[in-house]
């Protein structure tokens, strides 16, 4: 009997699969608000006083007056002067250079001394670099010229090197202050006091010496009780602000009370 033939075994290959392509993902679109570098001169001028005035008058006293300072401020813009924000009381400006800046800040204390309804401004400016997001500015300079401005009294413009430098070259009575411990600042910044006059007249007379002087000219200017006074020597001035009461007038102070700000710097 013929044995049966085996029928061929058959291996099953299954077809081959195409290669895999891969997808190409794209990232997602970038959330980051475009923003730029830009250098300025930075500064923020503030009503002193501005916490007594609105427990005194009221809310709505209070916020005519910081609405009347910031129409003060728009109108005292220069060319390329920008008013970045206004903070309650307080103003942010950035100018493009220094020499805008002593306009502009002079314009307004010219304006606000004419203003009988603002208190006594007080500002704080310093010269350098920034990013400008969606109209506002961010950075180290912008947060330095907050802090110089805290340091300033009422009536006070104080700036850094570049200002100080700018002022002096115009003409401007400068009295540096030297370096400050500023509040976040790991290192000392040297400050000074720009001397504008407000409005004022040519002449004055030194508390302390009774020498009549130009206020131009002047070495300095101390405020007391919300009156400006004007030095012929950083000798007088460090004599008027050790002890302003007696050199005005009026009663002496007990030598236990403790001594602020004022009497271990000129403003």
């Amino acid at each position: 009997m013929p044995t049966p033939s085996r029928a061929p075994q058959r291996t099953h290959r299954p077809p081959s699969s195409p290669p895999l392509r891969r997808r190409k993902v794209h990232p997602p679109p970038s959330t980051r608000v475009p923003s730029k570098r830009i250098e300025a001169t930075f500064g923020f001028i503030d009503l002193a006083g501005f916490t007594a005035l609105t427990e005194t008058q009221g809310d709505h006293d209070a916020a005519d007056v910081a609405a009347r300072f910031a129409e003060l401020t728009r109108a005292a813009l220069g060319p390329g002067d920008r008013l970045i924000k206004t903070i309650g009381d307080a103003v942010l400006v950035a100018c493009p250079t220094p020499d805008n800046a002593l306009d502009l800040v002079e314009n307004l204390l010219n304006a606000s001394t004419a203003d009988k309804a603002l208190p006594a401004l007080r500002a704080g400016f310093h010269h350098g670099p920034a990013v400008e997001r969606e109209g506002d500015v961010f950075g180290a300079a912008v947060n330095l010229a907050a802090r110089v401005a805290a340091e300033a009294y009422a009536g006070e413009v104080l700036a850094t090197k570049a200002i100080a430098a700018a002022a002096s070259d115009r003409g401007i009575p400068v009295i540096e202050i030297g370096p400050i411990a500023l509040k976040n600042v790991k290192v000392a910044t040297v400050l000074s006091s720009i001397g504008f006059m407000g409005g004022a007249i040519d002449s004055a007379i030194d508390p302390v010496c009774q020498s009549v002087l130009d206020r131009r000219a002047a070495a300095g200017q101390l405020n007391h009780e919300r009156k400006t006074y004007w030095f012929c020597s950083l000798t007088c001035a460090a004599a008027f602000a050790s002890n302003p009461t007696w050199h005005v007038g009026g009663a002496k102070p007990s030598t236990s009370a403790p001594r602020d700000r004022a009497s271990r710097r000129p403003r």
